[in-house]
């Protein structure tokens, strides 16, 4: 039988590992310093096979761009050309100057979220807790919007939420252009909704330079609150833009029994970002270690949903959110007792 490995105790060695890798000595050579990224990414960055990347061909189109009369906003420019080679979210290149990104995971699908609509649900006498924004729709149907899981959220906010829709038949947790965060939170919350104990997916860390060189898969599990916990119909309101923790969570939240998830695909990013620094001084997060689902399959390029919605735009035109009406009219069809 399989042994879990606490995750904590995994997290707190891999940040370890890799906080501790810094360049030796400040040179701001850029020859130097291409070689330098190059290395670590081929080292230690974790999902090339599975996104079929020939990091030497990267190399061989890369290095021959590189001069020694480069400026640093150009070799800047070139690198971050390079790291977004990847497709990858948690990649970037961090100077005094910039951060190169990769945004194209999302930039070709639907928002299908808009703050102003969202008011007309809202309005301005929602309550606030912990980052989380809540009130009731009806007498029957709570609403939560949770942005970032950045923002903290404690035992007792979510004590106080739970128990203030007490007399709800089901609840609408939209966590819709929530892309960063902790994913402490991401277990604290889904933990409310859980009535077993659970596998809810795999983590898995480098152990040599090898671009196959992992660790075998250790067991991530979630178990229940012993708190105010939620064992009523959840709808999760999701769009591309739900990224990292939100795709964790939604991993999740996917294998709770009551809970539906509706919306558009998520956003990814299922590697755990780590930080490595350049000869100049700039440093470099990148995805280092996977974390897979249950059943052992990535999430790195998003999750769908259970129920596909994308916004309309002749509601958008009447001031209506389709998927929170979605949500409702679902809601509407099931029969719940309480």
């Amino acid at each position: 039988m399989k042994k879990s490995i606490p995750y904590c105790l995994l997290l707190l060695v891999s940040l370890w590992l890799f906080s501790c890798e810094k360049a030796d000595e400040y040179s701001s050579a850029p020859r130097e310093n291409f070689e330098a990224l190059w290395k670590i990414m081929d080292e230690h960055y974790c999902f090339f096979e599975y996104k079929d990347v020939d990091w030497n061909d990267v190399y061989a189109r890369y290095s021959v761009q590189v001069t020694d009369t480069m400026k640093q906003d150009q070799l800047f420019k070139l690198l971050g050309e390079m790291l977004n080679e990847l497709k990858d979210g948690h990649t970037n290149l961090i100077s005094s100057f910039d951060v190169s990104r990769y945004w194209k995971w999302y930039e070709d699908y639907p928002a299908n979220f808009s703050e102003d609509i969202q008011e007309n649900y809202l309005g301005t006498d929602y309550m606030i807790a912990g980052g989380m924004k809540y009130k009731k729709l009806s007498k029957d149907v709570g609403y939560i919007y949770y942005g970032s899981f950045s923002n903290a959220i404690g035992e007792t906010n979510l004590d106080y939420i739970l128990m203030y829709f007490k007399d709800c038949k089901a609840i609408i947790l939209d966590v819709r252009d929530n892309g960063v965060g902790s994913l402490t939170y991401s277990d604290r919350i889904a933990a409310r909704f859980l009535d077993n104990k659970i596998t809810t997916g795999y983590i898995l860390h480098k152990t040599g330079t090898g671009h196959n060189d992992f660790s075998r898969p250790y067991e991530l599990t979630l178990i229940p609150s012993e708190r105010v916990r939620w064992l009523r119909p959840v709808v999760v309101l999701t769009n591309r833009h739900c990224f990292s923790a939100t795709n964790d969570f939604v991993n999740k939240m996917k294998m709770m029994p009551h809970t539906t998830i509706l919306g558009d695909r998520t956003g990814g990013g299922s590697g755990f970002p780590f930080n490595s620094e350049l000869p100049n001084g700039w440093s470099v997060r990148f995805s280092a270690s996977p974390m897979l689902n249950a059943a052992m399959e990535h999430t790195e390029f998003g999750i769908d949903p259970d129920v596909k919605v994308n916004m309309l735009t002749e509601d958008m035109q009447r001031g209506k959110d389709t998927l929170i009406e979605a949500a409702l009219q679902l809601i509407e069809r099931m029969n719940i007792k309480i």
